[in-house]
């Protein structure tokens, strides 16, 4: 087939493309923001693509076209397939349709962690040499694509709870069918879509419903809106992660870089890895569970996530800078802040000095749902340094007035880049979170701090 894909940039869509190329499809597609590395990589797997949205692009027609989730009526290439009578699917559809009907799907589901849970379930599993296929939110740091076939029955996936389409409103998870489902966490977010909690718990149990009786669902039991979403209806064999759960982790190491697993109660593993923070033992201990369904054995899976390496942009270290660490973050929710300023606490010490810098860019942020939550989930920080967007309608002024340690911010990067400069000093550590670019803020401080040395 000639498949076309619009929003092709996207990681789950750029994912899809490498799919389906991989498949024997002829595949090309359309961006606005057609930049590296995705588009150097799709490139390499010889998919064409086009800067905008020129309806032109889909003349002569190609046998389907397969619309990203950002593509709204109005756009005109949306606007050329539905009066061409083009087919078209969403991405999580023709991903069912084409890769996952036949397979064993692992799907790993919730709030927080969602990628490097999935990266460290494919990791395991392909370890054990069981070759996993996987699509995952970024690229895993044991892999060099973010999306392969695989060559077994097993299968990868990070199943966001965002829309389908703007012709599917469902949770793209509800396409997946798992067999193995990893339920993390979960709370309140994605406001652009969800009404409220309630909301999405709605669509978490449209997932639970279709998850086989003999498949497993693996949740922490100290989650009280999961318990809620099973208490709606639960038809599958569950394993519970926590104190009085199936499945236990115990850190051996204040920062948690070694714990030992206990299953049933019995030690059965132990890790001793690369990673720190509370959220990344509990991300490892779900990976554990999720590969025992399909046989791997605690011991193999922890001597697996002992060399796992995380994908970018998660407490990555970006390189120390006059005496200063550099560290980069996608945490933008309350509780991903906290946790990974935690991690970053329980690494440096009580002695140390740790600056954060934040970009409140997520659409839930951007509308202020969590904004009271903000100056709570950076206590452990000792000086906050905040952007102000142009593009929201609240101050970040109100959160800096709400911490109780030293806040600065400004509407301007340059500004901002400046005042982290001039409190920096060596040996501190830099902890700069945002799901976005952040307007380039990391060379700018990488140049402006190698001045100041």
């Amino acid at each position: 087939m000639r498949i076309h894909i619009l929003g092709i940039c996207g990681t789950f869509m750029g994912g899809l493309a490498i799919l389906a190329r991989a498949l024997g499809h002829e595949v090309t597609g359309s961006d606005n923001n057609v930049y590296p590395p995705m588009s150097t990589l799709l490139e390499q797997q010889g998919i064409e693509l086009t800067q905008g949205y020129d309806p032109v692009q889909l003349d002569p027609a190609p046998d389907l076209v397969i619309i990203g989730n950002a593509m709204a009526r109005g756009n005109p290439c949306v606007e050329a397939v539905l009066e061409k009578n083009i087919p078209y699917l969403s991405g999580p559809q023709w991903l069912h349709d084409f890769v996952l009907r036949d397979r064993w799907v692992l799907a790993v589901a919730g709030t927080h962690g969602k990628t490097t849970t999935s990266g460290m379930v494919a990791w395991i599993l392909e370890a054990a040499g069981l070759a996993p296929g996987f699509v995952i939110g970024g690229v895993p740091g044991n892999f060099d694509v973010s999306a392969r076939l695989g060559d077994s029955p097993f299968f990868v996936i990070e199943a966001d709870e965002y829309d389908s389409a703007f012709f599917d409103k469902r949770s793209k998870f509800v396409h997946y069918c798992p067999r193995t489902l990893i339920l993390n966490n979960l709370e309140f977010d994605h406001a652009d879509i969800f009404d409220d909690l309630r909301a999405i718990q709605r669509q978490f149990h449209h997932l639970i419903r279709i998850v086989p009786g003999q498949g497993k669902i693996l949740w922490p039991e100290q989650d009280s809106h999961l318990r809620q979403v099973i208490n709606m209806g639960c038809w599958s064999e569950q394993e519970t992660l926590g104190e009085h759960g199936h499945w236990q982790a115990q850190k051996l190491t204040a920062d948690a870089s070694r714990w030992k697993v206990l299953y049933d109660g019995e030690p059965v593993a132990e890790v001793n890895w690369s990673l720190v923070g509370e959220h990344n033992m509990h991300n490892g201990l779900m990976a554990m569970a999720a590969a025992r369904h399909v046989g791997v054995t605690p011991e193999n899976a922890a001597l697996a996530l002992n060399d796992f390496v995380n994908a970018k942009r998660r407490l990555e270290l970006r390189g120390q800078f006059n005496g200063i660490d550099v560290y980069d973050d996608f945490a933008h929710h309350p509780t991903a802040i906290l946790a990974t300023l935690s991690a970053l606490r329980s690494k440096v010490g009580n002695g140390g000095r740790i600056l954060a810098v934040l970009e409140p860019r997520s659409n839930t942020m951007k509308l202020g749902i969590s904004k009271n939550e903000l100056a709570p989930s950076l206590a452990k920080a000792d000086q906050v340094f905040l952007y102000q967007p142009h593009h929201i309608g609240w101050q970040v002024s109100e959160v800096a007035e709400a911490c109780l340690q030293p806040a600065h911010w400004s509407a301007d990067i340059d500004t901002l880049v400046e005042m982290i400069a001039r409190e920096a000093k060596p040996g501190d550590t830099l902890l700069v979170m945002s799901n976005g670019g952040f307007d380039g803020i990391h060379q700018k401080l990488q140049q402006r701090l190698l001045q100041a040395g």
